[in-house]
């Protein structure tokens, strides 16, 4: 891993910076290169536009590990209504949330009520509830809280990281739920015991893990979604889905608002299905960080915008 990627990483979990940068001018200028705005209105407006496009969103609201079960209660009640203007909009779009969000840090059993209500709601809502993947502690949990929820509920989707060792392993074992998979390389600062510190790695597993998904969806045996802005991947993955004759419907991929537009439309124009994940609210500090820590090469991009 880069000495920048790592900064970065350590950064991000820099409480005292957050409240600092959340109130610049400066900054929040600055995260305009990966989010619409703060409000779920400036998300949506940005929605309807992908969607003239053709291409669908998925909405995040920014924010993880709250303290108190109120706080998780507001944000279950900030997607029911979400998923409510998502239908009245016939927006072509789903919400990702994280357990932490949602009271995981201290109840795993609340988690798993408010995450079945929104499953619930989604489903009914001819919607799709996507799980995301949080650091390496949280896995096991994640993984139980998605079984769960598959119990009841097929239309809920989990994020696996191709950066974790682990990754392949825990691929298997879902495998009986025919799971609906967004494969991420993954973006939390982990000890290499635990995750592929080299990228040449990480794009190796990727790739693996994407071929694997991709002859599970030729059987019907997976609904692979590839949340990666790298192209080389993307091409290397649509070569292997002609192969298999995977159906164009039978798998998506996924990148963030602001990143790869054109390739977005281009990849759309192809046939490809894609979806463009779009981030908001006012907790973003952690977000940006590991965005940036993806590709170092966006502070320089940002701090040009900043001068310009």
């Amino acid at each position: 891993m880069s000495l920048a990627r790592s900064a970065l990483l350590a950064v991000s979990r820099n409480q005292w910076l957050a409240r600092q940068m959340s109130q610049r001018t400066f900054a929040r200028r600055a995260v305009k290169r990966f989010m619409p705005g703060e409000e779920p209105e400036d998300a949506l407006a940005a929605a309807q536009d992908l969607a003239a496009a053709g291409i669908g969103t998925i909405f995040t609201q920014l924010g993880e590990n709250l303290t108190a079960l109120g706080d998780a209660d507001a944000v279950r009640e900030h997607y029911l209504w979400l998923l409510d203007v998502i239908r009245q909009r016939a927006l072509p779009a789903w919400p990702s949330v994280k357990p932490t969000q949602l009271g995981l840090d201290l109840s795993q059993e609340a988690c798993l009520a408010n995450l079945e209500t929104l499953a619930a709601k989604a489903e009914a809502a001819g919607s799709l509830l996507w799980i995301d993947m949080e650091d390496s502690s949280y896995v096991d949990r994640t993984l139980a809280l998605f079984r769960s929820l598959r119990e009841k509920h097929a239309k809920v989707g989990l994020a696996l990281q191709a950066c974790l060792r682990r990754t392949p392993a825990d691929l298997d074992a879902l495998l009986p739920l025919r799971p609906t998979i967004r494969l991420v390389k993954g973006a939390y600062l982990e000890p290499p015991h635990v995750a592929f510190p080299a990228k040449r790695d990480v794009d190796a597993a990727f790739l693996q893990l994407g071929e694997r998904l991709l002859e599970l969806a030729a059987r019907g045996g997976a609904f692979p979604i590839f949340g990666t802005h790298d192209i080389r991947l993307i091409a290397r993955l649509t070569d292997h889905a002609r192969a298999l004759k995977v159906a164009d419907s039978a798998w998506e991929i996924h990148m963030l608002y602001g990143i790869r537009a054109a390739d977005q439309r281009r990849l759309t124009a192809e046939g490809r299905k894609v979806r463009t994940l779009i981030s908001y609210g006012r907790s973003w500090f952690p977000w940006y960080m590991r965005r940036l820590a993806e590709r170092p090469a966006n502070v320089w991009f940002v701090m040009k915008s900043l001068v310009g």
